[in-house]
This record gives structure tokens, C-alpha cells and sequence, in this order.
């Protein structure tokens, strides 16, 4: 084996992920390496386009650590100015398509970038509204024209553990969206489970979830730095990932609940030969049992479920496939992480006592771009020992096996008559009713009680006239302290792009 060997570079405590780029490049040249359904690259290719981008970039200035903005559907070109972003010494800040043009703005200004690659369509969309003072580049029309020209290599950049890798921007969903910088160091350990996860020169990888995501990093960065292939998909929908999954005899996959459940409801699923799937993935939101269930039953290949936030903390996994009798919980803590259950006054609570989550774990942020503040606000430090933990912001509690269940948000939980109210415990009774598709629970403000427990549906084949009904026999299975005071039907619940529950938008509702 040369020092350029990919297998070895791959063995080590730390590396560059530049340099493992370069060595599959070397050694795999001829195999797929990025796949969009309308561009198809090869690994040298790949490669020869990656050095043009990072060559211009470092011509235009780009300092070390500096971001690049990058803003549109998931593409092969946009994965290529991802990695040149990463290769010419800079850092990856893709900014999320679903936010506002005011938000939009601010990212772009947190974030320090001095070069925006656009897509024509959100380039259109925004019209006039200037949200970038820096470089344009549009994605689809002028990344030819604009890189380096054909032969070109960018200067070598060796990076050092703390370099920032990438920003990815929070949802936003409460206020203006925080930059979660993440270190070379933090994305190299990542890759300690690829092998465990079968990820390397023969997995091909179906993305379809957007690459501003950590959601689709957790799968598209381990595929790639194992010289596996990139199939990106720019907007899911049932039938046509299902093709491709069959056609490009797709191994690996990152799904978001709301995605397993468009499979799962697809008339024309069992006509999809999907053989060659060894593992598929879930995380960003609550799965429930009984669709892992399904999926478990008419997908082939593992499942495993990630619980943990794009800022780090604990990392929990749930492997499906292997523990049928516990997919109420998202697994037990992997290697090398750690998980607290603590009281509201900062106790360790023990099994099967429910309580705020804190975890630590060797994949951490480095913290919030230029918010510190914000930074400290989200950890939580020991003080018999003054070490630091990462507020999770969920309720949870651990059963006498290790394996955590989830009960609610922290910021969810509803304070009735003094009484904490977990809204899962009350969703899953909702859930129960045959008529109910999906189910969601906000507190709103009660003269009485201080808050009160209001229910969300999404009914299956029934009508309105049954609501009252069902909530009747949900309030019958729950405590008389847990009683839903009002239920709701609505068409469909409010998600973000990567299938979070968007519950403020409930509360707006209640409001109206």
C-alpha cells in the first residue's frame, strides 16, 4: 500500500478529508462518485472539478476557515462546491431554502462568506431582494464558466483538528437561525462507524433530504470519504425514489419519518424490486413504533434510528432490526457517548424517572458562529466536577436496559394544576383510535389551570363529526390530570423540509 492509499489514510486517530477525496480519486477513478439523475460524475472527474472550484476560490481570496455560502436544490453541483469549499481550506455554509429572505440575510452576513453559489430557480423566487453583498455564482448556469480552467490544482491545505469543516444553520423556527460550526476534528470521528454501519467502496447511497441538513451528512460524508457513490436526490417523492432506489440498486439511505410513512402509504410500493438495500436510517424527528415496525416488515436490509441534535451532546442508536421489542425508544448511547437524566433542581435521576436530557460525546460543535453567549446558554456543567454537557432539550428517561425513551420536548411539556404534562404520553393515546392517521398536543393558556392540553389530528378516512368521540376515548385511557380539552382536525400537520413537527405553527392556529 502507498501513503495515498485511501484504506490507510482512513486508519488513523485524525485526517484530512481533502486528502481521502484525492486518494479515491486516484483509485477509484472510473467509479461513480456523485449521481443526480441528470449529472453522473466519476471519482476522477469529481476530483478534476472539485481542484478547479478550490483553485478559484483560494484566487479570489478565500482566507483559511472562511465560509461559502451555498443556497438551492441538492444537486451534484452544489455537492462539488461543498467539498472545494472544504478542500480549498474553507468551510461548507449551505443555508437553508426554506427560510426567509430576512433570514436568509442574516446567515449569509453570520456566516462571513464573501462568495454565494445560487441556483437560478431560488435566484428567481427572491427577485429583488438583494439577501448577499458578496460574489454571485449561479449553480446550474455559470459553475463551468467560473471555475478554475481544466487541469488546474488548488494549493495544498492540510488541516489541523479545530479548523471549521462546515456551518449548518438551525431551522430557525423560533427566531433568527444560529450557525452550528462543526470541526475537521468533529467530522473525522464521525467516520469511526462507517465500517460498523457498512459503509464503504460498494455502498451507494440515496439522499433525499437537502444538503444544507446535518440530517443527509450523516450519511452523505461517510458514504464519500469510504469511496462509496453519492445518489442525490433535489425533492423526494415516493415513486420516484422508490426508482431509483431499484434501478441504482441503492445499498444505504437517510429517511425522515414523514418519508417512511409516503413509502409506506404508496399504492404501487410492492412493484419496487429494492434487494440491494443493506441499511436504512432515520433521525431529525419522533419515529413512531409502529412505522419502524412497518418498515421493518417490508424493506429489506437494517434499520437504524440516530437520536441526537446537529450541536452534538449524546448520540443514541437504535438498532431496529435488532431489538423488535424496543422501538418505543431511539436506542441505547453509542460508543464513546455518555447520557444524564436530571431533575428540574439538577439531580441525576435514576431508570424510569422522567426528566431533562443532557449528553456528551466526542462529536460536538465547536459552537454557535459568533454567538458564544447562545453557546454557554445551550450546556449544562457538572458541579462536582466541571465538566460540560449538552442541553439535549428533550424529556426523557432510560429503562432498566439502557435504552432511552423520549416523552416530549422541554420546551413542550405542559404545566397544568401544577401537574407536568408529557404531550407524547397524550399523542400516543390519540394514536390508539383507528381514525387517527397523526396526532400532535400543544398547552395553551388556561384562566383555570394555567395551561391546558389541545389535541392536533390527521384523520384516517373518518370526519370531523367522530372528533369529539375520539377525543372522549383518549381522554379515557390518560390520568385525569392529562385530559385533552379541545381536539383539532387538520389536513396535514405543519413539517419543516426534513420532517420536524412544527408546533408553533399549532399554537398560531390556536391563536387564530
Amino acid at each position: 500500500m502507498t501513503a495515498t492509499d485511501p484504506i490507510t489514510l482512513l486508519d488513523q486517530p485524525f485526517g484530512s478529508f481533502p486528502a481521502m477525496l484525492a486518494a479515491w480519486s486516484a483509485h477509484r477513478g472510473e467509479a461513480l462518485a456523485l449521481d443526480d439523475g441528470t449529472t453522473r460524475l466519476t471519482w476522477r472527474e469529481a476530483g478534476e472539478r472539485i481542484e478547479r472550484i478550490a483553485a478559484r476560490l483560494q484566487a479570489d481570496g478565500l482566507e483559511r476557515g472562511q465560509a461559502v455560502a451555498i443556497l438551492g436544490t441538492s444537486t451534484v453541483n452544489y455537492a462539488l462546491v461543498f467539498l472545494a469549499a472544504i478542500r480549498a481550506g474553507g468551510c461548507a455554509a449551505p443555508l437553508t431554502t426554506s427560510a426567509s429572505a430576512d433570514q436568509l440575510a442574516a446567515m449569509a452576513a453570520d456566516s462571513g462568506a464573501a462568495h454565494l453559489f445560487i441556483d437560478r430557480a431560488k435566484l428567481t423566487e427572491l427577485g429583488e431582494r438583494a439577501i448577499f453583498a458578496g460574489r454571485h455564482i449561479v449553480l446550474d448556469e455559470a459553475l463551468d464558466a467560473w471555475m478554475a480552467p481544466a487541469g488546474s490544482h488548488a494549493a495544498p491545505f492540510v488541516p489541523i483538528e479545530t479548523d471549521a469543516f462546515n456551518i449548518i444553520y438551525s431551522s430557525g423556527t423560533t427566531g433568527t437561525p444560529k450557525g452550528i460550526v462543526h470541526s475537521h476534528l468533529m467530522r473525522w470521528r464521525q467516520m469511526a462507524f462507517r465500517a460498523a454501519l457498512g459503509y464503504g467502496p460498494t455502498a451507494i447511497t440515496l439522499t433525499s433530504t437537502p444538503l444544507y441538513s446535518n440530517t443527509t451528512m450523516a450519511v452523505f460524508l461517510p458514504t464519500l470519504i469510504s469511496g462509496g457513490r453519492a445518489a442525490i436526490m433535489g425533492k423526494f417523492d415516493s415513486v420516484g425514489w422508490l426508482t431509483r432506489a431499484q434501478d441504482e440498486r441503492v445499498t444505504h439511505t437517510m429517511l425522515v419519518p414523514v418519508q417512511y410513512r409516503r413509502l409506506m402509504d404508496e399504492p404501487r410500493f410492492d412493484e419496487f424490486d429494492l434487494s440491494a438495500l443493506r441499511m436504512k436510517y432515520c433521525t431529525s424527528a419522533p419515529f413512531a413504533a409502529d412505522l419502524k415496525r412497518q418498515v421493518l416488515t417490508r424493506m429489506p436490509g437494517g434499520l437504524i434510528e440516530i437520536y441526537s441534535m446537529t450541536e452534538g451532546g449524546v448520540v443514541c442508536l437504535l438498532y431496529a432490526h435488532e431489538n423488535p421489542d424496543k422501538l418505543h425508544t431511539v436506542g441505547k448511547p453509542a460508543p464513546g457517548s455518555e447520557l444524564k437524566v436530571l431533575s428540574e433542581d439538577g439531580r441525576e435521576l435514576g431508570p424510569g424517572e422522567a426528566g431533562e436530557l443532557i449528553g456528551r460525546s466526542p462529536t460536538m460543535m465547536s459552537g454557535y458562529k459568533n454567538q458564544p453567549g447562545k453557546t454557554r446558554e445551550g450546556y449544562w456543567t457538572d458541579p462536582a466536577d466541571g465538566s460540560v454537557w449538552q442541553r439535549m432539550g428533550d424529556v426523557g428517561r432510560v429503562d432498566a436496559d439502557g435504552f432511552v425513551e423520549l416523552v416530549g420536548r422541554t420546551k413542550d411539556v405542559i404545566i397544568s394544576g401544577g401537574f407536568n404534562i408529557f404531550p407524547v404520553d397524550l399523542e400516543d393515546a390519540l394514536l390508539l383510535d383507528p381514525r387517527v392517521r397523526e396526532a400532535a398536543v400543544i398547552g395553551v393558556p388556561s384562566d383555570t389551570w394555567g395551561e391546558t392540553p389541545v389535541g392536533f389530528v390527521v384523520l384516517a378516512g373518518a370526519n370531523e363529526d367522530a372528533l369529539e368521540d375520539i377525543r372522549t376515548g383518549a381522554n379515557a385511557r390518560l390520568g385525569k390530570t392529562q385530559r385533552l380539552s379541545a381536539l383539532h382536525a387538520i389536513p396535514e400537520m405543519p413539517r419543516s423540509h426534513i420532517g420536524k413537527l412544527l408546533k408553533t405553527e399549532l399554537r398560531e392556529l390556536v391563536a387564530e
